[in-house]
């Protein structure tokens, strides 16, 4: 099947991707008012209840978990992390109106349990499949009746499970210490198994401060979005000290090297916790990894991995630590969160519906947190990885709301990027997939609803990005989420890929790659979005490097350590090797990156990018926790060459408000034809008309902006583009009274160095209206009038 994002693999090998029901909501969540980010602010009390909360002398704790089929809930707590048995167990008491479970604990109790220090915890649960039997042991079958009901209960008091409002966890489930899966699952082979000793536990935690600085209020449509994994950013890199690498304290130290790039948004893949404790067991394989981290065991736990400070508390203060310094830079922190599946991970077999893992969500309340099939019996799955989290229902959308809040408000995450984000505008709960923008129950609406996104102009707020498909039915909605919504603009990426490494084979109009470039309002003005709401790019974390998509002409995703091996990967990359030859390929690169910082709307790329990093053509490198992954700063001339021009280029962007129109430009039509503010021209110096834009038979398109409807510092800006094989000649338009051209770029071979980006005040003049400038086989310049 061609999708618009590989197949990603579940948790662990062992998890093997495999009529409407309605319950009553939990506690709803209040929504407090958005207050300013101060350094040192103390943090309030959560506006929600779930969870493990402090009172405010710190005398008690208050555990609460919502549950609408449990019978029986024991919250077990524990004085270490891993490797013994609780210290001390309490009986929950259910509220029938809210469907919570509560209990409430003294430190005094605690602390003659032999609790003396962190709290660990977790809970167990009984329910119709498994009802409560007084004389139960750990590891009994007493109570057991079936793994999975007809109503889709999996209760299993053998298995300890995680409180879905966990603010950290204190280690992953597998991990060098236990790498034994099976203790998770349910099934006749594992039900009576009993977990809790190596099972991952909630770390309770005191209220912190909200000390991460003062948070950027920029426009989205001034943005430059730098997509990076956490620790790739700095495990390879020998500038910082060893302990930092690959940790938040260690990104943080980068935020001034890549202000300097030019960035003002980083986008970390995702930081909330997964299981990956085990990548480096088998140290040089991928057996078992999980670098990328799309699946999510916690959606409020920053990632202990990802921590230089392990203690209790240590990874939530490191990582408000690396968003300080990021924000002390001017730089905004996006994180990818994924919402639409979990870590749990779906059936072991496609012919076994008992065998399934129970961490947390499942074995408190399937039907309530993730959507099954019409017999209740399995999941249903629009993600590739397990199943689909139900989205639809009120209170796993509480669950969603609730951690992005925390993140924003408690952590100073600025925005979000939702992975298959379609997932979110699911319809239905069970027995189907629907996504409808406009059904005002979706977790997509009631996202814009409760997070105060950021206001067009700039201010407070949330940036909020949609990864605008996932897997199936109708779930490819690139231009069709809610109004408001910025998105993954696909038919960006794939309408320069096919220009660029198509030519003869795949039809590409000029018009075509006008409305790229004109920030595709065929996709988005139609219900009041902005060219800022496409979120523009050629490459991703998903797919080939920006190098490798102008190097390789297939995925090697085989191939041995460090570049592999990895599996699935899509096979229609739109990729080509330029034939070969570096030069060209080079080439290829600077052009694509000048379509990125060129178009309306906001432009991102890849960690590395900037300097044609290469993962040697393998496209899907989600286990891939190796030196091949990881960022390496040893640059070779052309990559320092390369990295010069992205970022001089980067900083044209920014100098010039003509790039970052906050409106479509005037007199567009559904053609991608614009009469005024911008306007398209043939190589002939000619206005490229209708016939002309609708022509796949042509390759060649220019267009000039009136910088001065824009308080430019130029009159005019001129981009001329050649997707010939072979060089063509463009005739000038009016540079404007009084005023010549004068040549900012070239992204032909023959330039190529480290000034083949003028530094400002230093352009050549290339002639006016009339001259004749030459552009080469699949080349891009750009022009400035003055």
């Amino acid at each position: 099947m061609n999708r618009s994002t590989p197949f990603r693999l579940p948790w662990r090998a062992l998890l093997a991707a495999s009529a409407v029901l309605s319950c009553g909501p939990a506690q709803e969540p209040s929504t407090p008012v958005e207050t300013p980010s101060a350094e040192g602010q103390t943090q309030a009390a959560l506006a929600w209840t779930l969870g493990a909360q402090y009172d405010t002398a710190q005398s008690n704790i208050t555990f609460n978990v919502y549950s609408s089929r449990a019978t029986r809930i024991e919250l077990s707590l524990y004085a270490t992390a891993q490797g013994s048995q609780e210290k001390a167990t309490y009986v929950l008491t259910k509220n029938t109106s809210t469907n919570v479970w509560t209990v409430s604990v003294s430190v005094s109790a605690l602390r003659s349990a032999g609790i003396t220090g962190t709290v660990y915890y977790g809970y167990r649960a009984w329910g119709p499949n498994w009802t409560y039997n007084p004389s139960w042991k750990k590891g009994s079958a007493l109570g057991f009746t079936e793994d999975v009901d007809k109503n889709g209960n999996r209760f299993n008091p053998n298995k300890l499970l995680v409180d879905p409002y966990a603010l950290e966890l204190s280690h992953d489930a597998t991990n060098p210490a236990n790498t034994n899966g099976t203790l998770f699952a349910s099934g006749p082979s594992y039900r009576n198994l009993d977990s809790g000793a190596q099972a991952p536990k909630g770390v309770v935690l005191p209220p912190g401060s909200r000390d991460y600085g003062t948070k950027p209020t920029r426009a989205l449509k001034d943005d430059i979005i730098y997509e990076v994994h956490v620790r790739g950013l700095t495990q390879g890199d020998t500038s910082i000290t060893a302990a930092y690498r690959g940790t938040y304290k260690g990104a943080g130290l980068k935020a001034a090297s890549l202000a300097a790039l030019g960035v003002t948004a980083v986008e970390f893949l995702p930081v909330q916790e997964t299981d990956n404790d085990d990548n480096d067991v088998n140290a040089t394989t991928t057996q078992d990894d999980n670098y990328w981290g799309y699946m999510t065991l916690n959606y409020f736990a920053p990632d202990r991995r990802y921590s230089s400070d392990k203690s209790p508390g240590g990874p939530t203060r490191e990582f408000k630590e690396m968003v300080k310094a990021f924000h002390a830079q001017g730089i905004k922190v996006f994180i990818d969160v994924v919402y639409n599946h979990t870590g749990e991970g779906g059936a072991w077999s496609s012919t076994d519906k008992t065998t399934y893992n129970l961490l947390s969500y499942r074995g408190l309340d399937n039907p309530t947190y993730y959507s099954l099939t019409g017999d209740m019996q399995s999941s249903w799955d629009n993600t590739g990885v397990g199943g689909n989290f139900n989205t639809r229902n009120a209170v796993a959308q509480n669950l969603i709301v609730d951690s992005l809040k925390y993140w924003k408000d408690e952590l100073g995450v600025d925005g979000f990027r939702f992975d298959l984000a379609s997932v979110l505008g699911n319809t239905c709960e069970h027995n189907c997939f629907n996504y409808d923008k406009m059904a005002g129950g979706t977790a997509l609406n009631r996202i814009w609803g409760s997070l105060s996104p950021r206001p067009a102009g700039g201010g407070s707020g949330a940036d909020l990005i949609a990864e605008p498909w996932a897997i199936g039915g109708n779930s490819y909605q690139v231009g069709n989420f809610p109004s408001g919504w910025a998105e993954w603009n696909g038919y960006y990426r794939d309408t320069f890929r096919k220009d660029q490494n198509q030519l003869g084979s795949a039809t590409v109009t000029p018009g075509d790659l006008a409305k790229r470039f004109a920030g595709s309002s065929d996709l988005y003005e139609d219900d009041g979005r902005k060219p800022w709401n496409s979120i523009n790019f050629l490459v991703a974390h998903d797919g080939f490097t920006l190098k490798d998509l102008y190097s390789c002409n297939n995925k090697n995703n085989t191939q041995g350590w460090p570049y592999g091996p990895s599996d699935g990967g899509e096979d229609h990359n739109i990729s080509w090797d330029q034939g070969g030859a570096g030069a060209d390929q080079r080439r290829a690169a600077r052009t694509g990156m000048a379509f990125l910082m060129l178009s309306a709307g906001v432009p991102m790329f890849n960690g590395g990018d900037e300097f044609l990093r290469s993962q040697n053509c393998n496209n899907n490198a989600y286990n891939l926790d190796s030196s091949a992954n990881w960022l390496n700063y040893g640059l070779t001339t052309d990559q320092t060459n390369f990295k010069t021009f992205t970022q001089r280029l980067i900083a044209f962007r920014k100098a010039h408000p003509a790039l970052r129109p906050a409106n479509f430009f005037s007199g567009s039509d559904t053609n991608g034809n614009i009469m005024e503010q911008m306007r398209w021209f043939r190589p002939d110096g000619a206005v490229a008309d209708t016939a002309y834009m609708g022509d796949g038979n042509n390759h060649a398109l220019a267009f000039r902006i009136d910088g001065t409807e824009f308080g430019d510092p130029a009159s005019a800006i001129y981009v001329a583009y050649n997707g010939w094989s072979g060089a063509v000649d463009f005739k000038l338009p009016w540079a404007f009274n009084g005023k010549q051209w004068y040549r900012v770029t070239d992204t032909c071979n023959w330039a190529e160095g480290a000034n083949q980006v003028a530094a400002p005040g230093s352009e050549p003049a290339v002639g006016g209206e009339g001259a004749t400038y030459g552009v080469c086989g699949r080349g891009l310049v750009v022009l400035i009038a003055k």
